[in-house]
């Protein structure tokens, strides 16, 4: 019961690593805000974890939309009467376009998703934090955000900037008890394919181009074990860092 009587808020909690990070912290403890783009799928995360006894609750939030930012940390504070921990895992794919080929459209919509909708939870749960003097931020970044072209540029580019947002966040607030740290996975079995059509050939010739130097794939609930670490009191002295899985594939 590593946390036992703390609210979180997870993103992005209706399949992947959202769903494994929320029903792993009800498990230990944690009472779950689960947010995601529909009820239907952020309700079959809560059934989940009430089935195994935990506590949670689903809210239909787009992070790219400010309003149900708003709605959905008001949510956790109506719901629990305060917020420990959020995690931030809602994102999006680009179609693995470089930039001659990227267009506006798809631009704005990565970035909406990955870098304003991360800015905008935390900039919501911020007033909490620092009135508790506590606080734990987890974003979900990827080795794309680490490496130059494992995806689109799009992609790329958003992933470098939670890596920094992360970085920034955790220097500016350190003295104030709240500790914002990262994770980058590699190829993980999630359908954030589903996120995008028609990819760019030439893109994800180049991205792929190292593809068969990945050992393996990692499950969502590996990904899991790594949030709740850095949610816990065993990570206390963990701050401002981007912990990389991807079974060594980067280390190459």
């Amino acid at each position: 019961m590593r946390l036992q009587d703390k609210v979180a808020v997870v993103t992005g909690a209706a399949s992947g690593m959202g769903k494994a990070i929320a029903i792993l912290y009800a498990k230990e403890g944690a009472k779950v805000v689960v947010s995601d783009l529909t009820l239907e799928g952020a309700g079959a995360t809560v059934a989940e974890i009430t089935a195994i006894g935990g506590t949670a609750t689903a809210v239909v939030a787009d992070v790219s939309q400010e309003a149900d930012v708003h709605k959905l940390i008001k949510a956790a504070l109506n719901s629990y009467g305060t917020l420990d921990i959020l995690v931030n895992n809602a994102g999006v794919m680009d179609n693995f376009a470089g930039i001659g080929d990227v267009t506006d459209e798809l631009w704005d919509k990565v970035f909406a998703v990955n870098v304003t909708g991360v800015m905008r939870t935390t900039r919501q749960a911020m007033p909490t934090f620092l009135e508790k003097g506590a606080g734990v931020i987890v974003n979900i970044a990827s080795v794309g955000g680490l490496y130059g072209s494992r995806a689109g540029a799009a992609y790329t580019a958003s992933k470098h900037a939670v890596v920094g947002l992360t970085k920034n966040t955790a220097f500016q607030y350190a003295k104030l008890g709240i500790r914002c740290n990262g994770i980058a996975p590699g190829g993980v079995n999630t359908n954030i394919g589903a996120s995008f059509k028609e990819p760019n050939e030439a893109g994800m010739a180049h991205a792929m181009a190292g593809a068969n130097f990945n050992p393996r794939n990692g499950d969502p609930e590996e990904i899991a074990n790594i949030a709740l670490f850095l949610a816990s009191d065993e990570a206390s002295f963990v701050n401002g860092t981007i912990i990389t899985a991807d079974a060594g594939w980067t280390a190459y």
